[in-house]
This record gives C-alpha cells, structure tokens and sequence, in this order.
C-alpha cells in the first residue's frame, strides 16, 4: 500500500508562487511514475502534470511554462512549483501514482493511489 501526503497549498496573489509537495510512503517510489490534478468546484478533475520513473516530463497546455514538476527519489517525493499563477489555477491539487509508470498518464483512472489534495487559491 501507498500513502500520498500533500503540503503547501495556501493563499496566493495573482502572478504568484506557490510550491506543493507530496510525500509517499510504501512501495518503490523509484518505479513509479507520479502525476498532479486538481480539481476545481463544480468540475471535473484534470491533468496538470506528471513525471515518470525515468524523470520524463509532461504538462498540460494550461500550465506549460508555468509549473514545474520534479522528484526526487532519495526523499520519496515530488514537488509541483507554480510560478505566474492565475485565479483559474484554484483548485484543490492532488497527489497521484502509478505503479510501474513508465509512460505518459493524463487520466485519473490511470493512477493506482491518491493523495487527500491540499487547497491552492489564486487571488485576482
């Protein structure tokens, strides 16, 4: 069993930063890839970005250029920085593997173990 805690959500003006972590315990981090959604009111959960076991990167349009997400896993962990932050980035953000995550994996239902999310609000 995996267990996915995120920190560092909070409140952030318009053009922002703010950095949201994520620590797994159980399992072999190394081997998995991991992803970030977010889900805002009313919506549907969706893809922000995601790393996998290689270091391989992905984002969505919405963020490229803006966030960053990197592990590390001596620490069994994995990081997302916003920078640039708009209101539309609101959402609760959530922690998700995938256990051997060795492609690319933008849907919720590819990913076997989720965090409880952590809040980001975006002020105008």
């Amino acid at each position: 069993q995996v267990h996915l805690v995120e920190s560092g959500g909070g409140l952030v003006q318009a053009g922002g930063s703010l950095r949201v972590s994520c620590a797994a315990s159980g399992g072999t981090f190394s081997t998995y890839a991991m992803g970030w959604f977010r889900q805002a009111p009313g919506k549907e959960r969706e893809f922000v970005a995601a790393i996998n076991w290689s270091g391989r990167t992905y984002y969505a349009d919405s963020v490229k250029g803006r966030f960053t997400i990197s592990r590390d896993n001596a620490e069994n962990t994995v990081d997302l920085q916003m920078n640039s932050l708009k209101p539309e980035d609101t959402a609760v953000y959530y922690c998700a593997a995938r256990v051997n995550g060795v492609g690319y994996y933008p849907y919720p239902y590819q990913y076997n173990y989720w965090g409880q999310g952590t809040q980001v609000t975006v002020s105008s």
